[in-house]
């Protein structure tokens, strides 16, 4: 079958972006440290997630943040308060992170502390439901979030993320009672997509499972557990 030249174009950087993934990913089982991709539309909660996440976790385990954000520190600026090492990666108009861009941000962790004195490194990715999913950065998991205000339907619209997903957590379960959703339903098209990825109904204002969370952490660290 002929192949466009788009085609061709895309599947060149996708193979392209592999290796580098493939790279980073060298580096951090070199230092013994487990990557967590984190990936949703914008507003899902990815940020507020890692904020509790560092709240409950930085004294049991040493993380790092690389954060992708498209023009301002915003973001990076809220998980700092943490007092974790928090690497931000502007992408201008790009719309993903890519394997480049956390290399740069991989060469400034090293740069500026021990890499070896960390279990984990988080990389919040810039929100969205398609390229992230498309563009390994040398994570060892994906970690996706939707939010109960987005619909039943976007793991069907958009089944690349979910695919790709070993965790997902389906956030902002205070408001189901405001809204006209079924968690059950957004449950049942994800496993016809993924049958194995981990699915964790959250509330970052409740705390429903966000124990439930902090435990798929913890368990999925290498050589921990």
């Amino acid at each position: 079958m002929h192949q466009t030249a788009d085609a061709a174009i895309g599947m060149n950087l996708l193979h392209a972006n592999q290796e580098g993934a493939s790279h980073n990913q060298a580096h951090f089982d070199a230092w013994g440290v487990t990557c967590f991709n984190v990936m949703s539309s914008p507003g899902a909660g990815k940020t507020v997630l890692l904020e509790k996440t560092l709240a409950q976790l930085r004294s049991e385990i040493a993380i790092a943040v690389i954060e992708g954000d498209m023009t301002t520190e915003l973001d990076a600026d809220r998980l700092r308060q943490y007092d974790v090492p928090v690497i931000a990666i502007n992408t201008g108009r790009a719309c993903h992170l890519d394997a480049r861009m956390v290399a740069g941000g991989i060469h400034r962790l090293a740069t500026d502390y021990d890499p070896t004195q960390f279990d984990l490194v988080l990389v919040e990715n810039v929100g969205n439901l398609v390229c992230p999913a498309e563009f390994e950065v040398g994570e060892h998991a994906k970690v996706a979030l939707l939010s109960v205000t987005e619909g039943e339907d976007k793991p069907l619209k958009y089944p690349v993320m979910f695919q790709e997903a070993d965790c997902l957590l389906i956030t902002k379960t205070d408001l189901v009672p405001y809204l006209e959703i079924d968690v059950h339903r957004i449950i049942s098209h994800v496993r016809q997509l993924n049958p194995s990825a981990a699915i964790i109904p959250v509330s970052a204002r409740t705390g429903e499972g966000l124990e439930t969370w902090f435990n798929w952490v913890k368990a999925s660290l290498r050589g921990r557990a």
